[in-house]
């Protein structure tokens, strides 16, 4: 276990090194893309966290508990390196301005009741999936996953279109990549499971 959190740290750490080499002596400012997707995106990825330890909790299913085990480490950790970026660049982790604002989409109204932005749970759905068992929880997890990935997907592409530090926008990609394989799963699980996506 310490050699594995000893890993992680010296990934975290390497990778921060990288940012500063990469973004060279142009620190991002508080108003950039670079920071507002960090921001944006770190309290994103932290509700996807808090859903997949939810089903975890809620069901026996192998396949299920597996994919969000691996969302939630995944997250977790993509999580500690934007809030990471935003410690090493010296600025805020939280804005004034509306979520989205780097997207010139601050003006958009959200779906209120905790969904900030596009994806995003509400209070109502994460606490009914609190209340779900089994094949229910599996399916309501699947879909709210789905819907999260596509909001994740918009503003990680937003990143990749308007980010100025390389290894930021490489990481975008990433999250593009990854969460679009992921979608594709969880249809798939869905359609096992008699159901489809919400939208």
């Amino acid at each position: 276990m310490a050699v594995a959190v000893a890993g992680v740290l010296v990934a975290a750490g390497a990778i921060s090194y990288a940012v500063a080499e990469d973004g060279g002596s142009d620190t991002p400012s508080a108003e950039s893309a670079d920071a507002g997707f960090a921001r944006d995106m770190a309290v994103h990825h932290q509700q996807a966290v808090e859903m997949s330890y939810i089903v975890r909790d809620r069901t026996k299913d192998a396949e299920v508990r597996r994919l969000a085990y691996d969302i939630a480490q995944t997250q977790a950790n993509q999580r500690g390196m934007l809030l990471g970026w935003l410690d090493l660049w010296s600025l805020p982790k939280v804005s004034a301005d509306p979520p989205m604002t780097w997207m010139d989409m601050g003006d958009m109204p959200s779906a209120g009741e905790g969904s900030l932005m596009p994806g995003m749970a509400t209070n109502s759905e994460m606490k009914k999936l609190g209340t779900l068992n089994g094949k229910q929880a599996e399916i309501f997890y699947l879909q709210l996953m789905t819907d999260h990935h596509q909001g994740g997907i918009h503003m990680a592409k937003g990143c990749v279109e308007k980010c100025t530090v390389g290894v930021e926008k490489r990481l975008a990609q990433g999250m593009v990549d990854a969460q679009q394989s992921e979608i594709d799963l969880m249809a798939g699980m869905l359609k096992e499971r008699g159901a489809k996506p919400r939208s």
